[in-house]
């Protein structure tokens, strides 16, 4: 799925790439790690679904604000979700991580088949916390 969110109405929007995940997901915790120690450019912010703008997010583009299937990247004012939304992610970090990005050649129903099993399972996987993260006071900066 790809949306558009108004940077005049959503203060999110103004940032150039902003991440917006799982704040109790484990699986999803482990992955913010890897990008923040992946992305010396600090080219993402990072916030969460469970707070008021990403719920704000959710509602405006008509997805569940309490079952929080996929993670969403707003990358100037265009909103993805799932295997796009990580593929988009990977092309800006450094080393090989780019090469991921031959991913966007698979169809995309092939591709959301795949990240759906993974969100499906991840809570199994990994498990959940209780509250959302609470960045490092050296992370925080990068957080909205």
């Amino acid at each position: 799925m790809t949306g558009t969110c108004d940077p005049e109405s959503h203060e999110w929007a103004r940032h150039e790439h902003v991440i917006v995940f799982d704040g109790v997901c484990n699986w999803c915790h482990t992955w913010v790690n890897v990008l923040i120690d992946h992305d010396p450019h600090e080219t993402f912010k990072f916030g969460t679904l469970q707070s008021e703008q990403g719920q704000q997010i959710l509602h405006t583009l008509q997805l569940s604000t309490e079952d929080f299937s996929t993670f969403l990247l707003l990358e100037q004012a265009r909103v993805y979700t799932k295997s796009t939304a990580a593929l988009r992610i990977v092309r800006h970090l450094p080393g090989f991580w780019p090469l991921f990005y031959l991913g966007i050649l698979i169809p995309r129903p092939v591709r959301d088949a795949l990240y759906d099993y993974v969100a499906r399972h991840r809570y199994r996987w990994m498990g959940k916390t209780d509250a959302c993260r609470v960045p490092s006071p050296d992370q925080r900066r990068r957080f909205v």
